[in-house]
């Protein structure tokens, strides 16, 4: 089975999320393992011009398409160089597998954080990977090392720089594992802390995540004077960090995912559809992602049944034939059960709801978690110190 034409395959090793960490950590001098993947395919130890401090700020929800389209709006992400033109999310495009695709330098299928909410392999319960504490251990669950922690042992000061209330979660342990957590309050906080943690050291790491671009476009949507007010935000966020940055450092700027809205009409609510409900054990992902795990027995059924009754409304695969065609990565052993019996990825603007199993996620305005262009490219943009630019002219 082959994706369809509208959905696209992350180029991992070459183009995506995983390339960025380790490429940053490589031209600090760390040698980054990760398997058979190229440690800086994105070429930025060129890039960066010799940088000894590197700041990684992931925008969370800054699609590449987002920022193209706003770019009056964002004059100094406009301006901006593209060392590496568009990235791409890894699959599905959605928080903690991207998140956890970044800090690990792997793919989905090498770390195992597979989606938004996936099953617990063994257990009749799912997992949801934002409101993840200790259970399943982290250590267990995502047991690769970070591209932090190998940076931490190469002698680099390495720290995070997120909000509190991230501080401890299993998704924070699965992602960011090695680095020292810095807690902040709010955007100006997170701009001062960064630049503080990023001068603390002759060689440092710094990483930042903001998130509130994204909760803007989920709850309001990407065609709002919500979420525009909210890019402007971010804007001023990315310059003060490019006015504050060390003459020796170095500045890149990254996101998790794109997002689309999703008007009225395209959604399908899986309550109401029995059909496609009949034979399913545990329904898991998102919307736009979803994990369809089946009773004993029933999994043909139920991908053939998926497959006749949404069409062209979703891409609509058995795990087997998911994992082939390379969209989580070379997947390990082990890790294949917390994909569902049934993959249904959506086309065009379309969601899967469930309004009686997730009400909140299915009243959102602004969804992603597909392999369409819109939610998969993602910028990286860099801006480098002064003795930097210099060196190079």
């Amino acid at each position: 089975m082959i994706l369809p034409a509208d959905l696209q395959r992350p180029a991992y090793g070459a183009s995506t999320l995983a390339d960025v960490l380790p490429g940053a950590a490589t031209s600090l001098g760390v040698r980054v393992e990760r398997g058979d993947l190229p440690a800086d395919p994105l070429g930025l130890t060129a890039a960066l011009g010799g940088a000894r401090r590197i700041a990684v700020l992931l925008v969370d929800g800054l699609g590449a398409d987002l920022v193209r389209a706003h770019a009056h709006l964002a004059p100094t992400l406009a301006a901006l160089a593209a060392p590496a033109g568009d990235l791409s999310a890894p699959c599905p495009s959605t928080t903690p597998v991207s998140l956890t695709t970044l800090g690990t330098g792997l793919p989905p299928g090498s770390h195992g954080v597979l989606g938004f909410v996936t099953a617990v392999p063994g257990e009749e319960r799912t997992l949801n990977h934002i409101q993840w504490s200790d259970d399943p251990d982290p250590q267990l669950w995502q047991a690769r090392p970070s591209v932090f922690g190998q940076a931490a042992a190469a002698g680099v000061a390495v720290s995070v720089v997120a909000p509190y209330a991230f501080a401890g979660s299993g998704l924070t342990d699965a992602a960011y594992r090695g680095a020292r957590y810095a807690g902040t309050v709010g955007p100006g906080d997170l701009a001062a802390v960064l630049l503080q943690s990023l001068a603390s050291a002759p060689r440092t790491l710094v990483y930042g995540y903001t998130a509130e671009l994204d909760l803007t476009g989920h709850v309001r949507g990407v065609d709002s004077a919500s979420w525009r007010a909210q890019l402007v935000q971010v804007d001023r966020l990315v310059e003060q960090v490019v006015d504050g940055l060390p003459e020796d450092a170095a500045l890149l700027v990254t996101a998790d995912h794109g997002m689309l809205d999703v008007p009225a009409g395209t959604r399908i609510d899986l309550d109401a559809e029995p059909d496609l409900l009949d034979g399913v054990r545990l329904l898991a992902g998102e919307p736009r992602a979803r994990y369809v795990h089946a009773v004993p027995g029933a999994a043909g059924d139920l991908v053939a049944r998926w497959r006749e009754v949404l069409g062209d409304r979703a891409w609509v695969a058995s795990r087997d034939d998911a994992i082939a065609t390379g969209v989580f990565g070379a997947v390990d052993d082990g890790l294949a059960d917390r994909i569902g019996d049934v993959v249904a990825l959506a086309r065009g603007t379309w969601a899967l709801t469930a309004t009686v199993q997730e009400p909140g996620p299915s009243r959102l305005v602004g969804y992603h978690g597909s392999l369409t262009p819109t939610e998969l490219a993602i910028p990286l943009l860099t801006a480098r110190g002064r003795a930097l630019d210099a060196g190079a002219r």
